[in-house]
């Protein structure tokens, strides 16, 4: 469903789904992904919280103020950050759980950091706490000129998409098809100005500002995020719960199912 934002500086329509009832959850996708990566979890969750999976500005069937002008800020980690507190504020959420993929999980540390009165728990799976630790497609990804190239030549893109992702999950056909369905509703402004703020995005020396219950979920087969960067977050967050899963890449909500929503689970019922 829809929800318009009318505050400055990001104004826009933000689009989420929400299920079941219970204390709130927000989840946040990654780059190029939208709210249906969640669709499993959010189903299954539902029977005890009440979730709601956002698409950031510029991403699936959200649409930020960027890309009706030249102002590109909607675009930015900052701003999705401003989205997500703006989003709680509109819909009277006073506190809330924050669970991210990738990009969405470094936007959930970062709220935790900057609306620690609003986030009760943080959670980042497969996420960058130091925009470095991006493959280098990622980074090359943020440069306009590399993205606008891309841009030019949608079935080149949608072709090393499919390919690619074959190496992101076990299974690489279903990653592939969701990808891919993703991508249709990416715009290039989106597409570039993402990932070129998360590349210079570096929260490692913000982290001791966390002091809300944290739970980071890496996969040892990750080729999109270094997942050394669990140690950076146990460095930065003493207090924080590292789960290494050695069978899992980039989505481990996909690669083990029943591992991650089992870790998720015991992680939101903490007091």
């Amino acid at each position: 469903m829809p929800l318009l934002v009318t505050e400055a500086p990001n104004p826009g329509i933000i689009h989420y789904e929400t299920y079941g009832r219970g204390r709130p959850v927000l989840f946040l996708h990654g780059w190029l992904g939208s709210w249906a990566l969640w669709r499993p979890t959010i189903e299954a969750l539902g029977q005890e919280y009440k979730t709601y999976s956002l698409d950031f500005w510029g991403f699936g069937e959200s649409r930020g103020s960027g890309e009706n002008s030249a102002n590109l800020q909607s675009f930015q980690v900052d701003s999705f950050v401003e989205m997500v507190n703006q989003f709680m504020d509109k819909l009277g959420i006073p506190k809330a759980a924050v669970v991210g993929h990738s990009m969405g999980g470094t936007v959930s540390l970062n709220t935790g950091i900057k609306y620690p009165d609003k986030v009760v728990k943080a959670c980042c799976i497969g996420s960058p706490i130091n925009g470095n630790s991006l493959n280098l497609l990622l980074k090359l990804s943020g440069v306009p000129a590399f993205a606008f190239i891309v841009w030019r030549f949608p079935p080149l893109l949608r072709m090393f998409l499919r390919i690619y992702s074959r190496f992101m999950a076990k299974d690489g056909k279903k990653m592939a098809a969701m990808i891919n369905q993703d991508v249709s509703q990416v715009t290039m402004e989106s597409f570039f100005q993402s990932i070129g703020t998360l590349r210079e995005t570096n929260l490692t020396d913000q982290l001791n500002k966390i002091t809300m219950p944290t739970l980071g979920i890496y996969g040892k087969r990750d080729i999109i995020v270094n997942p050394n960067q669990r140690h950076l977050l146990a460095k930065g967050v003493p207090h924080a719960k590292v789960v290494y899963i050695e069978d899992a890449g980039h989505f481990p909500m996909l690669d083990t199912p029943d591992l991650f929503l089992e870790t998720l689970r015991n992680f939101l019922k903490i007091k």
